[in-house]
């Protein structure tokens, strides 16, 4: 069980609530939740890693990542805006620290299917 900690303000806003359970999602490995949410042509860009375009190489990666569930995520801030949103924190797996920050944009301005995800991730030394 993943402990989580949400610093950002959800301001009643349904989207920054999803994309707190989106990142609780990827900290916990729960890929069908997260696959359930792109489109077809969803591209995700792990910036300094590798890249993975369209839905089902997506679907490949997140089940290859959720045998690597946190222990601990903490969510500093979310923001959204029309199209777009971020999120940033950081995580505790296997005795390493990890901050992340990834920048989405979705299908619409309303609804929760995304097509494009930016992610920046470094390890705390």
């Amino acid at each position: 069980m993943t402990k989580t900690t949400i610093h950002a303000n959800l301001s009643n806003s349904p989207r920054k609530e999803f994309i707190k359970d989106l990142n609780v999602a990827f900290a916990s490995g729960n890929a069908a939740f997260i696959v359930e949410h792109v489109s077809d042509d969803m591209l995700w860009i792990i910036h300094g890693d590798q890249t993975h375009n369209g839905k089902e190489a997506f679907s490949s990666a997140v089940h290859k990542m959720k045998e690597y569930t946190a222990d601990e995520l903490v969510i500093h801030s979310i923001i959204t805006h029309g199209r777009e949103a971020a999120s940033n924190g950081e995580m505790t797996m296997g005795g390493k620290k990890y901050v992340y920050c990834d920048i989405y944009k979705f299908t619409g301005t309303t609804g929760n299917t995304l097509k494009e995800m930016n992610s920046y991730v470094l390890e705390v030394k």
